[in-house]
Formats: C-alpha cells, sequence, structure tokens
C-alpha cells in the first residue's frame, strides 16, 4: 500500500525531488510528448505545498498546490504512474490536498475536467489549447 507525504518546498529532500520530478518528466513530458519548461522554480518556496504517494518502486502518485495572489490556491501537476493508474490514488490526493479552506483554480485538461467537477471545481472561460497542443480549461472551486 503507498504512503503518503506532505511536505512544504523547503522540507523536500533532494531524494525526493528528484522522484517527484522523475515521475512529472516520465508522464508530462515523455509519455504525453509535451516539451514544457517542468522547472519553473516554483517546487521549492516555502508556501509551495507538495502531497504524494510512494511504494517500494518510488514516488506513484503527485500533485502540488502553489500560493498565488490574493490567496488562491492553485492546484497543478496533478499526476499518476502509468502502472499505478485505477487505484483512486490522485483521488486521494485531490482530497488531502482540499483540507485547507480557501479559493482554488486549476487549469485541466479537459479530458479530466468531470474529475475535478466532483470535487466542485467548475469551468471558468474558453477551453484553450497550450503550447504542446494539449486541450486545457480553467476550473475554479470558491472557498
Amino acid at each position: 500500500m503507498p504512503t503518503l507525504h506532505d511536505a512544504t518546498g523547503p522540507e523536500l529532500t533532494a531524494a525526493q525531488l528528484h522522484d517527484i520530478l522523475r515521475l512529472r518528466v516520465d508522464v508530462f513530458v515523455v509519455e504525453q510528448k509535451a516539451a514544457y519548461p517542468e522547472l519553473d522554480g516554483r517546487d521549492l518556496l516555502p508556501d509551495t505545498r507538495h502531497l504524494w504517494f510512494s511504494d517500494d518502486n518510488g514516488v506513484t502518485s503527485y500533485l502540488r498546490v502553489l500560493l498565488d495572489p490574493g490567496g488562491i490556491r492553485r492546484i497543478g501537476r496533478v499526476v499518476t504512474a502509468a502502472q499505478s493508474r485505477g487505484q483512486g490514488l490522485a483521488a486521494s490526493l485531490m482530497d488531502a490536498a482540499l483540507t485547507i479552506p480557501a479559493e482554488y483554480v486549476l487549469d485541466a485538461q479537459t479530458y479530466v475536467q468531470g474529475f475535478y467537477a466532483r470535487y466542485g471545481f467548475a469551468a471558468e472561460g474558453p477551453e484553450y489549447t497550450d503550447d504542446d497542443g494539449i486541450p486545457h480549461i480553467r476550473m475554479r472551486r470558491p472557498a
């Protein structure tokens, strides 16, 4: 059974950050063929919250919560390793992420819009295509 972890940017060890980045690159850059700047300078900020599951094989599912201007929290980089999908790990991470009362936003790949709607997120504005040609939609969940 995977173990849940919760840490701020400064609390991450080098090994944890490495394993998190490896999963994000494996899925977003390699599997989804989206060459984008994965290292955006926000992972180690003190107000960035990292939530992930790991097992003997490393990080299996992950998301981060950023603090945007105005106290809005931004959920991003929601990812699960191919071999760990279908176990409800991303749903458990969302449950853990939303325990802090706040307004939340995210930019969802449109094919998972229904997943985020289960957590009270509603589409905001039109669908857009990111630089890699992947359709997204901005979603918001009020405080």
